[in-house]
């Protein structure tokens, strides 16, 4: 196996084989790999599964639904384009081109907030509002259909405590203090 490589590598298959990639390297075990390999069909298979199902009900992409569906949960339907990213786990560069597609067709508004730096709001539109209240049944049809109806209501549990685990390492490894990316 290659260094790197999350496949089991045996003490037997790296001795004699000395490099700094493989020096110190704590491979996966087999319940570790079964796990990660698992989650990672999870990770790529279900945003896609969703997508494909947004697109062709309701003509959102994924990301769009949950870029309306954060914005609709605020009580202003308003948030700084900075958090907005935060909660939909986007950088500013992706969120903001998505913005701007979703502003040309009438679902959101942007604008300058006053003061210094270059800081701005987004608003959820009427139209917008319109548009991911109609697609909001589609989309839990499709969360229940994929992820919570397969799972036992321990089950449920686990999963929250696992992404909530995962959330805060990552968050600490990037060094923010941030909970508030909370997806819907």
């Amino acid at each position: 196996m290659l260094p790197g490589n999350v496949s089991p590598v045996t003490e037997e298959e790296v001795a004699g084989k000395p490099t700094t990639a493989v020096a110190g390297t704590r491979w996966l075990s087999q319940d570790e790999r079964a796990a990660w390999l698992a989650n990672s069909a999870l990770m790529i298979s279900l945003p896609a599964a969703l997508d494909a199902r947004m697109q062709r009900e309701s003509q959102l992409t994924f990301f769009e639904y949950m870029v309306l569906s954060v914005l609709s949960e605020e009580p202003d339907h308003t948030m700084q384009m900075s958090r907005l990213a935060a909660r939909t786990s986007a950088s500013l560069s992706r969120l903001s081109h998505v913005v701007g597609r979703l502003e040309k067709r009438g679902l959101l508004a942007r604008a300058r907030i006053p003061g210094p730096g270059r800081r701005t709001n987004t608003t959820l539109t009427e139209a917008g509002y319109e548009v991911v209240v109609a697609a909001a049944p589609g989309h839990v049809a499709a969360v229940r259909e994929f992820l919570i109806d397969e799972l036992e209501p321990h089950e449920l549990a686990t999963l929250n405590r696992i992404g909530t685990a995962v959330e805060a390492a990552i968050n600490r490894a990037a060094g923010s203090t941030s909970v508030e990316t909370s997806v819907p």
